[in-house]
């Protein structure tokens, strides 16, 4: 089968500038090449890549794309442009799988592939206009059921299919042997609910976290998904209180360094306020990888593998008093060693589920249904 994936105008493949969509295809697609697949992907072209090269079995072709701007309006010209560009690269294939708003609008000729549309975000209306599109497929079951509800007569196309981790292959170290460090990675950015971390962290700092370190990890600049210097800054006052025991550390995008961060936390915390922007919770799933213990914020889209005092911990993020609510299940998760313990290993084993193998074995399954539908 041949398989193309356009991957969208902001991130470069490899993930070197972070982007999770990008990392999952940069690790699903060498698994279709194992398995005797020809896979093209189509990503932003940067200085520092060339054009066309091979890695892993996989053709990289690359296109002129943006840093990502803080207009909505103007994001969806930029992928317009891209969009464009792209068409004229793209090469015949069985299935061509898309993640840019324009493209499955924008492709005509069937030699491309049958179009398969990766929802790689909470839909906002877009979905009825994907009518020649044969499948429309997410990552988890609540964004699934939102697609439904925004385009009924297309529910037939819609299928959810989790992101793989992406993560290197490796046992967890003893739960106890790490140190006190309650974890963050991801955008910084107001959605991602990183004020109602670090207010309540800083609250506790001085009772019940006492000898914990709260460590940030993730862009702030807005090209990269940030909520920029000033949003930084106001963090930053707001941890004062904890006198120190708060570390913005940056982005880390070096696969194995950041593991070895999510290694040595004990406790991962992910209060995402986007009701309508997170579609699954990558972040939270490799932190279970690595073992782990996690909280997230009360969305359906963290709940196909999180079950509150199972696999991980669920906090009310819609109460007025949010970060007072954070900074309670904080405690309480931390309270009691056995318990804490006992939930990383859980979530470790539920996180097995999601190997990059795996995954991709249920995406090739699905490319061979669309592959056999009629037009």
């Amino acid at each position: 089968m041949k398989i193309t994936i356009v991957l969208g105008a902001f991130f470069p493949v490899p993930p070197t500038m972070g982007g999770g969509v990008e990392k999952v295809w940069f690790a699903l697609a060498p698994e279709f090449v194992k398995r005797g697949h020809e896979v093209v992907m189509v990503s932003r072209k940067m200085p520092n890549l060339p054009r066309e090269e091979t890695i892993e079995g996989v053709k990289h072709l690359r296109m002129k794309g943006f840093d990502t701007p803080r207009s909505l309006i103007w994001l969806k010209f930029l992928d317009l442009i891209y969009s464009f560009r792209t068409t004229s690269i793209l090469p015949p294939a069985d299935i061509i799988v898309t993640n840019t708003f324009w493209l499955p609008l924008l492709l005509r000729d069937p030699r491309r592939g049958k179009i398969y549309v990766h929802v790689g975000r909470y839909p906002k209306g877009q979905m009825r206009f994907y009518r020649r599109s044969t499948r429309l497929q997410c990552p988890s079951t609540a964004i699934a059921e939102q697609i439904k509800k925004e385009a009924p007569s297309l529910a037939h196309k819609v299928t959810a299919i989790p992101y793989p981790i992406t993560t290197t292959d490796q046992s967890p170290p003893s739960f106890l042997g790490r140190d006190k460090i309650m974890l963050f990675v991801g955008r910084v950015h107001p959605e991602k609910g990183v004020r109602l971390l670090v207010d309540g962290f800083a609250k506790g700092a001085q009772a019940a976290f006492a000898g914990w370190k709260l460590m940030i990890v993730g862009p702030t600049e807005t090209k990269l998904g940030g909520g920029g210097e000033t949003y930084l800054d106001s963090l930053r006052r707001s941890a004062q209180s904890a006198k120190n025991k708060i570390n913005f550390a940056g982005p880390i995008f070096d696969l194995a360094k950041l593991a070895n961060v999510y290694r040595n936390a004990r406790l991962f915390v992910y209060p995402s306020l986007s009701e309508r922007g997170e579609s699954f919770g990558l972040a939270p799933l490799e932190a279970m990888t690595h073992g782990c213990a996690v909280i997230v914020s009360d969305l359906g889209c963290f709940k196909d593998f999180i079950r509150d005092n199972e696999t991980g911990f669920i906090f009310d993020h819609r109460k007025d008093s949010a970060a007072d609510s954070l900074r309670k299940r904080m405690e309480s998760a931390i309270a009691n060693e056995s318990s804490l313990s006992r939930v990383a290993e859980a979530g470790h084993c539920k996180s097995t589920e999601y190997s990059a193998a795996g995954v991709a074995d249920q995406f090739l399954a699905d490319f061979e249904r669309v592959r056999a539908q009629q037009d």
